[in-house]
C-alpha cells in the first residue's frame, strides 16, 4: 500500500467509529502532536494515549465534531492532508495533517488548525 493509501484507509475507519481498525496503521510509539492551545492541544505517544485522551474526548470539547477531506498530496512516505472541521452551533474551520509513514504505519502526526478559534469554543 502507498503512503496515501494508508493514511486514507485510517480516515475511512474513524470515520465508520473502528478505532481497532484505525489503530492498527499506528507504530506503537508514533507522536502525534495537536498544534494548540486548547484542552486537547498537546503530544500524544502511541495509539492508546491518542485515543482515550484526544479522539475520545473530541464530540465532548466540539459536540457535533465533524471532518471532511478536501485535498490530498502526498509522496513515496508523507502526506498532507487538507480538511474542513465542523462542529454544532455553525462551528467550520480549516486544517491540515501530516502524516509520516515508515515501514507501512504512522510514525508522526502533526495536526494543525485555527487554534484560537477553535479554543475559544472549547467545550472542556
Amino acid at each position: 500500500m502507498t503512503a496515501e493509501e494508508i493514511v486514507m484507509g485510517g480516515y475511512a475507519a474513524f470515520g465508520s467509529g473502528d478505532m481497532e481498525a484505525l489503530g492498527k496503521l499506528y507504530h506503537p510509539e508514533c507522536k502525534t502532536t495537536f498544534h494548540a492551545n486548547h484542552a486537547l492541544g498537546g503530544e500524544y505517544i502511541g495509539f492508546d494515549d491518542l485515543l482515550n485522551n484526544m479522539l475520545a474526548r473530541l464530540n465532548d470539547a466540539w459536540p457535533g465534531f465533524n471532518l471532511n477531506v478536501d485535498n490530498v498530496v502526498s509522496n513515496d512516505t508523507e502526506v498532507c492532508v487538507f480538511c474542513t472541521f465542523t462542529a454544532d452551533g455553525g462551528l467550520s474551520g480549516k486544517g491540515v495533517h501530516h502524516f509520516v509513514i515508515e515501514d507501512g504505519l504512522e510514525v508522526s502526526f502533526d495536526l494543525y488548525w485555527d487554534s484560537a478559534y477553535w479554543a475559544e469554543h472549547c467545550k472542556i
